[in-house]
């Protein structure tokens, strides 16, 4: 596909500007969409003036922007050497997140069939209840964030429920959902999740505590099976190895965190960033939390 000499022109090829009257807020959607979507490859260095001209702003909204996708979880930043977006989970981050919901979430929506005000209990029935039309297509996250936003919210729900406020702040900062939706949008399945969802909230609302940790812990199972079937796809499509700084640095502007000899063209294509940004070293594995 031919690219402009600019940069800026490439990255929102197809994609709207951000409007002028939500202008913090739009400049963070429009980022994370880029990055969600991979426009901006994992792992891939952000340069902030490329993203200024492209959203056709100034620098100061996207350094806002870029700070509250830090605490997303979405880009780290570094002394001396900027923004850069966060790597996509590994199998073993994948498997070790599900594994801590799996002791935390239960247990929230258990307290919550103890404690749930009548108040809460109908906030979980509602957000249990909001249904999003869904395909076997692809979707961007601009199509998904709709449904990624009620899911997250129907776990806050419960968790705020359960009256355990660092049990709920503890699943506020895992950003699940966010990292589970950069791995790919599983439009097909998502449909299953509602009746999982209404299961939970049925047992919270009659007061059954054994009934919604069973619910809740068979619908993560169940979500860890539908996304893991897709991680084993991509995990199978990926560089059997990760690229060393060495190998990073003779990557081109272009490269976005793709810089290996291993990735044939179709995998370029796949998983290839904008131009302007550039392959970031690969973090030490010895700092990641």
């Amino acid at each position: 596909m031919a690219t402009s000499a600019n940069p800026a022109d490439d990255l929102l090829a197809g994609r709207r500007r951000p409007r002028r009257l939500t202008l913090t807020d739009d400049v963070y959607e429009s980022v994370k969409a880029l990055i969600m979507d991979h426009v901006i490859a994992p792992g891939a260095k952000v340069t902030i003036d490329v993203l200024a001209r492209s959203l056709d702003v100034s620098p100061t909204p996207v350094r806002e922007a870029l700070a509250r996708l830090e605490s997303d979880g979405l880009v780290t930043k570094r002394p001396l050497q900027g923004y850069t977006t966060s790597p996509l989970l590994t199998r073993e981050e994948f498997e070790e997140l599900f594994e801590l919901r799996l002791i935390l979430e239960p247990s929230a929506a258990a307290l919550a069939a103890e404690r749930a005000s009548d108040e809460l209990i109908e906030l979980i029935r509602t957000e249990a209840d909001r249904v999003f039309p869904t395909s076997g297509a692809a979707m961007t996250y601009e199509e998904y964030k709709a449904f990624s936003a009620q899911d997250a919210k129907f776990h806050d729900a419960v968790a705020a429920a359960s009256g355990n406020t660092m049990l709920r702040d503890s699943l506020t900062r895992l950003h699940a959902h966010l990292h589970l939706n950069r791995l790919h949008y599983p439009s097909a399945k998502a449909g299953r999740t509602f009746p999982e969802h209404k299961k939970v909230a049925a047992a919270i609302a009659a007061g059954q505590p054994d009934a919604a940790a069973d619910a809740m812990r068979e619908h993560l199972t169940r979500s860890r099976d539908r996304h893991g079937q897709i991680f084993a796809e991509l995990v199978a499509e990926a560089p059997r190895h990760r690229p060393s700084p060495a190998e990073l640095s003779t990557a081109g502007p272009g490269a976005a965190g793709l810089s290996t000899a291993e990735l044939d063209a179709d995998a370029a294509a796949r998983h290839g960033g904008a131009a302007g940004f550039a392959a970031a070293p690969s973090p030490d594995p010895t700092t990641q939390g």
